[in-house]
């Protein structure tokens, strides 16, 4: 993501430990907040934009680094009717999640902000544009390890510590 935001032209800032501050500059992060030692809430203010994928309280502290106007986005929830639109859900649904985010919503507004949740989905043509943007160049991918296929159950696992920099890949032989 950060390389995508960077050729797009965005400053971008992000949170790392600290071992891993300069791939994250590699990649192109103009502030990296170390999570370990700092909270990101106390140090960033005024973006436009905060892409959350933690959620909980995480995306709550998100709102507080927006300036007015500025827009949160959660790939990890809670879904809002904005979802139950774009799925094509029946109206009930839309209501649901309303309730659902009515909580990150209420905090958005009180700040000035908005929230949104951003659900993730295959899309041949945005794929198609990203192969494109990695094969001119402007995209690296960042892996970290590779498994192969019957050591699946290792692959997953080694995400689920958490301590993975970069991606992991499961390769069939």
């Amino acid at each position: 993501m950060i390389q995508l935001a960077k050729h797009l032209g965005a400053m971008v800032a992000t949170t790392a430990s600290g071992k891993n501050a300069d791939l994250v500059r590699s990649l192109g992060a103009d502030v990296v907040v170390d999570y370990k030692k700092e909270d990101f809430a106390d140090v960033l203010s005024g973006y436009d934009v905060v892409l959350d994928s933690r959620g909980g309280e995480n995306l709550e502290k998100s709102l507080t680094v927006l300036k007015p106007g500025g827009q949160a986005i959660s790939v990890t929830g809670p879904p809002d009717p904005g979802f139950a639109k774009q799925l094509g859900a029946p109206k009930f649904m839309g209501v649901v999640m309303g309730l659902l985010s009515r909580k990150v919503h209420k905090q958005a507004r009180k700040l000035g902000v908005s929230y949104s949740f951003l659900f993730m989905q295959s899309n041949g043509a945005q794929l198609r544009e990203l192969a494109a943007l990695y094969d001119a160049g402007h995209l690296r991918p960042v892996i970290d390890k590779t498994f192969p296929f019957d050591q699946t159950l290792e692959a997953l696992a080694y995400v689920e510590q958490g301590r993975a920099t970069g991606k992991v890949l499961v390769t069939f032989n």
